[in-house]
């Protein structure tokens, strides 16, 4: 994607993303109130995961699993709102973010179908917009996975895996006891397969295929989080020797400079006074030479 330079001191170029995209000229204080929206977003979308098994549990409409599709769907929409019209240009702003339109029209028609129990249609429709929504939820609270953030991404590895039990626990009937289903939810993210302990029920199959997802990334970003730490200390490391050998050269050069400067003549400013009037003046400052006589015979 081009980019173009901005043209007042306040206003950033478009950036390119899932969500939040931000048009030409979008002032800094558009930017600032989007991030301080990511986390609500992200727990209000967060809030829509019981609510899908909630729908899938139950036959009848359910006031909890109605009420988070909508909260979900206020959340970005008043977030969409507040920073498109910080940003001086709503329409702009709401072109450029035309996922978060999609979802939040799909949370909506998510909380007015009927429960998923009782249509095959609504479920598969739920199952669309529970994988969209997991994408949003990943690219808000992205940025906290940085270099260096090995420590973040462990806690939240075990965080999910916490939370993949409590749901195996409360969706799998062979899993009696939490630790059995902290088992399930571990081999099932970690994609082992061992077989002692399987999904039976369609609510726990479906419930294991995001167990993976989670669990893969989070497994993954573990790993390229200590393999990074590794990698960092060594390059840190190479840098070291380098600026090292550098300041042993410049020593050196400095050393030779000195050495070259006080073997050269001392500069005029330095001579004696004569000595400087005398060069000034030059040869042809001098009188001229007498010419001699030739004696005649």
């Amino acid at each position: 994607m081009n980019r173009t330079a901005s043209a007042h001191p306040l206003r950033e170029t478009e950036q390119a993303g899932l969500t939040s995209v931000f048009a030409s000229h979008t002032t800094s204080r558009a930017r600032e109130v989007e991030v301080k929206w990511r986390w609500p977003i992200t727990l209000a979308l967060l809030s829509t995961v019981p609510s899908f098994y909630v729908e899938l549990l139950h036959v009848s409409p359910t006031l909890f699993a109605v009420l988070s599709y909508l909260l979900a769907a206020g959340t970005m929409g008043g977030a969409l709102l507040h920073v498109g019209l910080r940003s001086g240009n709503l329409r702009a702003h709401l072109r450029a973010n035309s996922f978060d339109l999609l979802l939040c029209a799909g949370l909506v028609a998510a909380a007015m179908l009927p429960p998923s129990a009782a249509s095959e249609a609504a479920l598969w429709f739920r199952v669309v917009v529970g994988f969209f929504t997991m994408s949003r939820m990943f690219w808000a609270a992205h940025y906290v996975i940085t270099r260096g953030g090995t420590l973040y991404r462990l806690i939240a590895a075990l965080l999910v895996l916490l939370l993949c039990g409590l749901g195996f626990w409360w969706l799998e009937p062979t899993t009696p006891t939490f630790g059995d289903a902290l088992w399930l939810a571990f081999t099932t993210a970690a994609t082992v397969g061992y077989g002692d302990m399987v999904p039976t029920t369609p609510a726990s199959k479906i419930f294991a295929v995001f167990v993976v997802f989670l669990g893969v990334g989070a497994i993954t970003l573990v790993a390229a989080g200590i393999a990074s730490a590794w990698i960092a200390t060594e390059e840190r490391h190479i840098e070291r020797e380098i600026l090292d050998d550098l300041h042993r050269q410049l020593r050196a050069v400095h050393a030779e400079l000195a050495s070259l400067r006080a073997a050269l003549p001392a500069p005029a400013e330095d001579l004696p006074a004569s000595a400087r009037s005398d060069d000034a003046r030059g040869p042809a400052s001098q009188p001229p030479a007498r010419p001699k006589r030739v004696h005649e015979p």
